[in-house]
């Protein structure tokens, strides 16, 4: 006998700026945007920070086409839910590498940005419904954004920031986690939802690889079925869920 999953809670409200980490584009756009989109419209600001120009995401073309594409795209999809600030750290694409360097990295970001919410994507090994095994840059990138936040609060772990001018932040209070098999939280999807689909329709040559539907059906039906199963446990209402851990 299965034991019903537990209502999803409402996302906490009392913080102003986010700083999202992930490791491609269209990572945040696949759901979270929804949420992003009705925070910056609630007057709180966020930043994204992507590992890679995800340059090997497209058969057919050479990672130099790709990412210049794939940037300009990640940009416009960003500006569609109220993002401005949009940095890329330009790893290689599909070897990203969990381990000092690259929470070092991101412990600068936190540090410059000064949030206190953190958004990364599922780090877990798989997907909700366990049937799908997740790629090793969301692990490396999603893992790496965690130890950060405790990074970026410890004057002795990476020294050498202060002495770039980054002094310790350790004001992180929330670090959410999308797309992860075990949610806790959801926001409200309504009112973000058409710039969520305009967000994630931004990735046209991303998109014209993986399917021959017409691209706005397919980011419409996509992001409906993934938030019409959010309200399940939401109260019945389309959501954008969360693994929220808490500082």
């Amino acid at each position: 006998m299965s034991v019903p999953s537990a209502p999803l809670a409402e996302m906490p409200t009392d913080w102003t700026r986010a700083l999202a980490i992930v490791a491609h584009p269209d990572d945040l756009e696949y759901g979270a945007s929804a949420a992003v989109a009705a925070w910056t419209d609630d007057g709180r600001s966020c930043a994204y920070l992507l590992a890679s120009f995800g340059e090997a995401g497209i058969d057919a073309l050479s990672p130099n086409e790709a990412a210049p594409l794939r940037e300009a795209e990640q940009r416009a999809s960003a500006a569609a839910v109220g993002v401005t600030s949009v940095e890329f750290l330009g790893h290689i694409d599909g070897v990203i590498e969990y381990g000092p360097p690259l929470r070092r990295e991101f412990a600068a970001a936190i540090r410059r940005h000064r949030p206190e919410l953190v958004l990364t994507l599922n780090h877990h090994d798989t997907w909700p419904g366990g049937g799908y095994w997740n790629t090793p840059d969301h692990r490396a990138v999603g893992r790496a954004a965690l130890d950060a936040v405790a990074d970026a609060g410890n004057r002795w772990i990476f020294p050498d920031l202060v002495e770039d001018d980054l002094p310790p932040w350790n004001g992180v209070r929330y670090v959410a986690v999308a797309g992860s098999p075990h949610p806790t939280h959801a926001v409200d999807a309504g009112a973000g939802f058409e710039r969520a689909v305009r967000s994630l329709l931004c990735h046209r040559t991303y998109i014209a690889a993986l399917t021959e539907e017409e691209p706005e059906t397919y980011c419409r039906t996509f992001l409906t079925g993934t938030m019409e199963a959010v309200a399940e446990r939401f109260g019945g209402r389309p959501g954008v869920a969360f693994e929220l851990l808490r500082r």
